[in-house]
């Protein structure tokens, strides 16, 4: 079967965050399975995200993909769906925009309740709507009336193989002092903030811990204001973006995980955690719940309570034995996000 991708998300881990890693992964293991699979990129960026969103779905909608199965990824596609013979749609929404806009605010609000109505758009005329957990299935129907017979859920990808030789070629030791790893892209809903104001109150409790965060994004600047407020030195350190080969000697070192997100499709840094054995500590809200089972493989905490996060962070930093059994559930769990078995799953989704 031949597949065309379209997305204007950036083609790296670095900018494209989590949407990439799993247009990504659900290529290469449709492609190991004998499919054809091509992706139309977004060639130029002007700067201006939602007009480069248009340019790009305009120029998709003149010059349309030759493939059995046309995949849109979010909003893409919007305007391609509009042709009559272009074939079978796929719309599959990795975070849907209607429910991120929710924790923006000003003109990024704005501009993403534009994005909104055209992704909207390419629900209405997809012959099905792929997403990424239950949460993010009633969120479309709620917020974009996609009906439950165009719906399916399939989980994103992590290609467990890949991450298992980096964990292996980045050893196994942890770091000496109890060490909570984050890693985002800095927006809003992620919550970093009640992560830095956790760590005060955690630094209390067991003097020498550190949260380390890997990301960047436009909560960067706020958010290293905030450290220098709450006086946290080197108790929690904010690292920037980091090579692969890097996170991976994070996720390897840290004693646990923790992020404190309240609006997520899916997380896939949650898995990556998982997988590399780390026990998580995160909110009850979104799909996080679905990724990360409470008290079986970390522990779920009341979205934007800081001394929660700090007191379920402090019980696994204390507490070795749990770690360890969180962890090895943790490893188990994740296997159900292998790449092999989600394109399996994606193939047997198509209309």
């Amino acid at each position: 079967m031949r597949f065309a991708f379209l997305t204007s998300t950036p083609l790296s881990a670095t900018e494209g965050s989590g949407t990439f890693v799993a247009i990504d992964g659900l290529v290469r293991g449709l492609r190991d399975l004998g499919h054809a699979v091509v992706i139309r990129p977004l060639s130029a960026r002007t700067g201006f995200h939602t007009f480069d969103r248009w340019f790009y779905n305009a120029r998709v909608a003149l010059i349309p993909p030759s493939a059995d199965v046309t995949v849109g990824v979010d909003l893409d596609g919007f305007l391609l769906a509009r042709r009559r013979g272009r074939g079978t749609l796929v719309v599959t929404l990795k975070g849907i925009i209607a429910d991120e806009l929710q924790n923006e605010r000003g003109w990024v609000r704005a501009l993403l309740s534009v994005q909104a109505r055209w992704e909207r758009s390419n629900t209405e005329r997809a012959d099905r709507v792929v997403v990424p957990s239950r949460y993010s299935a009633s969120v479309a129907r709620d917020a974009y009336g996609v009906p439950d017979a165009k719906l399916a859920v399939v989980p994103e990808p992590i290609d467990l193989a890949d991450w298992r030789r980096r964990f292996a070629e980045a050893g196994s030791t942890r770091q000496t002092r109890p060490t909570v790893l984050s890693v985002a892209r800095m927006y809003p809903r992620k919550r970093l903030d009640d992560l830095l104001r956790a760590a005060v109150v955690l630094r209390a409790r067991i003097p020498d811990a550190q949260v380390r965060i890997v990301g960047a994004g436009p909560e960067s600047a706020r958010l290293h204001a905030l450290h220098r407020e709450l006086g946290l030195g080197e108790g929690a350190v904010l690292l920037g973006e980091v090579t692969r080969r890097t996170l991976a000697v994070e996720y390897r070192s840290a004693h646990c995980f923790c992020l404190p997100t309240v609006q997520e499709g899916f997380g896939l840094v949650f898995a990556e955690a998982m997988a590399a054995g780390l026990p998580v500590v995160a909110c009850r809200a979104a799909a996080v719940p679905e990724i990360v089972e409470d008290r079986r493989t970390g522990f779920l905490v009341n979205p934007r309570s800081p001394v929660e996060l700090a007191t379920a962070l402090e019980t696994l930093l204390m507490n070795e034995k749990l770690r360890n059994d969180f962890g090895r559930a943790a490893s188990e769990r994740v296997e159900a996000f292998d790449i092999p078995r989600v394109a399996r799953r994606f193939l047997e989704a198509l209309p």
